[in-house]
């Protein structure tokens, strides 16, 4: 099953699920800006190993010095990052946020009753305000202005928005599904505090998997952090299993030299 979508398909649909409103594709390397929204849009995809990775790095430094934003590189864990990995060692760049790829086939739930899960979810083709609302309160960095900038990486690609409520209505959870070349990348998993450990996240997991398969979504892929084990049992339970690893390496910042 995990043989089924190499690695380097999955970070062309992780780029096209999450794209970044400023990008550059330079000999291989793809820079990618947002605002500062995410890591993952503003940071470097190298998508081919440079000829010279000094050289590639010192080119990406300038680009996003143009733009305010520190230098960070998402790096894969394979063997083409090995020349990368020691170019940055020796710049002392941070190491951060080491997350798990998780990749699943199509097909039923583990577990699903015959007649089907009760529809207790709602799903709609855009984020809602209540939808964006509860997700940037569990997964956001920043005000409005930072919202606005989420909500246009999240529309860019066709996906399905999941949103289940409390007994009072409230929203407790909600997710997206990024609908890509017939696949389903799961993001933006978000239960609001005091609905955790509820089954809230496992409700809008079923659902977006069974949107997926509806709109033909032949496999699944989802990001998880490697710290966060609860997340990973839940998604282990829906069938999915680990296919790679990446993580982010930033520029430490430079001590401006004293006027004085």
């Amino acid at each position: 099953m995990a043989q089924e979508m190499s690695l380097g398909l999955i970070e062309e649909l992780m780029d096209r699920a999450w794209p970044a409103p400023d990008r550059e594709d330079t000999e291989g390397w793809v820079m990618r800006a947002a605002g500062g929204v995410t890591q993952r849009a503003n940071s470097v995809w190298p998508r081919e190993q440079a000829r010279d990775e000094e050289s590639a790095v010192r080119a990406a430094t300038y680009w996003y010095r143009a733009r305010r934003l520190p230098l960070i590189v998402q790096v894969f864990d394979d063997e083409r990052s090995t020349g990368l990995n020691a170019v940055l060692d020796a710049q002392r760049f941070t190491r951060q946020s080491e997350t798990l790829i998780m990749v699943r086939p199509g097909g039923s739930l583990p577990g699903a009753p015959r007649d089907g899960w009760p529809n207790d979810v709602e799903i709609s083709d855009e984020p809602s305000e209540e939808w964006l609302r509860l997700w940037w309160s569990v997964d956001g960095r920043g005000g409005d202005t930072e919202l606005e900038i989420a909500r246009k990486i999240l529309v860019s690609c066709p996906s399905v928005y999941a949103l289940v409520r409390d007994n009072e209505g409230a929203p407790a959870a909600v997710g997206r599904l990024a609908l890509v070349d017939g696949k389903g990348g799961i993001y933006c998993m978000a239960t609001a505090a005091g609905h955790r450990r509820q089954g809230f996240g496992r409700r809008v997991l079923r659902a977006l998997l069974e949107a997926g398969g509806h709109r033909g979504a032949a496999e699944f892929w989802l990001l998880v952090m490697a710290s966060n084990t609860g997340a990973q049992a839940l998604y282990e339970g829906a069938g999915f299993a680990e296919h790679g690893r990446y993580l982010y390496r930033q520029a430490r910042p430079r001590r401006a030299l004293s006027g004085c």
